[in-house]
């Protein structure tokens, strides 16, 4: 008897915990964009920046396709429309609006979408009052996650709608300061020898950290500290963006394609560096870790060096090791699948594997990242070009 009343208040307890997560990280969507003003919901400068209308439109639409709609009987679309709004790229749910159309959406408003967001977590709350299966909890856990993905992006999403607006203003939060000072440059020795990969617990994680494996690596060293903002001008003023020894071919191609020649959001004002934060406008700080800048440039300062970026192998390897998470690191790493990797039946299969070409691996968090929302066996990936994110720069040796 003892034993049954103990299952049931454990599963209760974690009931509530699954609740009480869910209000959270909903709420923080929120709270990320209360700063803005209407106008700023909607906008899209680039084909990889999405109006934060869409974002707070698309996590909702997650909730309610993949757990509400096959599993509340009876449960009434809030509205038909929005499966082909705010579906981002699941070709199994059906047709979706083109990425590049996103920012076209003037309709449905803010308003709506925050009509839509509640009339959905009305519904997830009576949802998660019953008895819902380990399955079912594990798709919940599964789009909190996913909701948290999209709230760093929905901060590097503002801040670039905002840093590309003429009047550089001010997002007004306390978020994505820029002020995360390097202390020392030290590099750390890491001997040669079989090292586990992968993600090994109870707990979450994504599918493409699974499958933990051994990897063989030789000896190498890392460095304690990411690249300083003073150390990056050292490199923009020896001429480094002029000397194609330093950059692959592609990359080269990419200086010379978009006439490159600093990170993203620097302007070089009266002979002093500037650069965009979300407090506005201000000058380099040359104690920061550098940010926002794309592979290819992070692979040619290494290569200026006389260096190289880590494995995303060498780098968890040596993680235990050195302070992490105010940048996302660039690796020298494909995003590739690990051995046994297998996408899941369905649409949700199609989260992480079908992006595993033609991407490069980032390891870390960054400033923007939501709290408890990073791990050192967390594989982000984008394409090599992009400098968006609270990207920098970790050496190795």
């Amino acid at each position: 008897m003892s034993t049954n009343s103990e299952f049931k208040s454990k599963k209760i307890s974690a009931r509530m915990r699954l609740v009480d997560k869910y209000k959270e990280v909903r709420q923080r969507s929120e709270d990320i964009c209360r700063p803005l003003q209407v106008e700023d919901y909607v906008v899209q400068p680039v084909v990889d920046v999405s109006p934060p209308k869409w974002h707070l439109g698309h996590t909702t639409w997650f909730f309610e396709t993949f757990i509400l709609k096959p599993n509340v009987k009876g449960y009434m679309e809030f509205d038909p429309n929005y499966n082909f709004v705010f579906n981002s790229y699941y070709e199994t749910v059906g047709a979706r609006v083109v990425r590049t159309d996103r920012g076209n959406l003037s309709r449905p408003g803010v308003e709506d979408v925050y009509k839509y967001r509640k009339y959905v977590d009305e519904r997830m709350a009576s949802f998660l009052a019953g008895d819902i299966s380990k399955g079912l909890a594990e798709t919940v856990t599964l789009g909190l996650n996913h909701e948290e993905q999209h709230q760093e992006l929905l901060c590097t999403d503002i801040k670039y709608i905002l840093g590309n607006n003429p009047l550089l203003p001010a997002y007004n939060e306390k978020i994505g300061t820029g002020k995360q000072h390097v202390k020392r440059r030290a590099f750390i020795d890491i001997p040669p020898g079989i090292y586990e990969i992968g993600y090994a617990g109870d707990g979450f994680c994504f599918d493409n950290e699974l499958g933990r494996h051994k990897v063989y690596l030789q000896d190498y060293s890392i460095s304690q500290e990411l690249v300083t903002n003073a150390e990056y001008i050292e490199f923009i003023e020896s001429g480094g963006y002029k000397d194609f020894r330093y950059w692959y071919s592609e990359g080269w191609d990419w200086v010379k394609n978009n006439a490159a020649g600093a990170p993203m959001y620097w302007h070089l004002i009266d002979d002093q560096w500037y650069n965009y934060t979300m407090q506005g406008l201000q000058l380099v700080d040359m104690a920061a870790a550098l940010c926002h800048i794309s592979f290819y440039e992070a692979a040619a300062y290494a290569a200026w060096k006389g260096m190289r970026l880590p494995t995303e192998f060498e780098w968890e390897a040596a993680s235990a090791k050195f302070e992490w998470g105010s940048r996302w690191e660039w690796t020298d790493s494909a995003y590739l699948p690990y051995p046994g990797f297998k996408k899941a039946e369905g649409a949700i299969g199609e989260y992480n594997g079908k992006f595993m070409i033609n991407q490069m691996v980032l390891r870390g968090a960054s400033e923007v990242t939501p709290p408890g929302h990073s791990r050192n066996t967390y594989r982000n990936f984008f394409h090599p070009q992009l400098r968006w994110q609270y990207t920098g720069i970790r050496l190795a040796k």
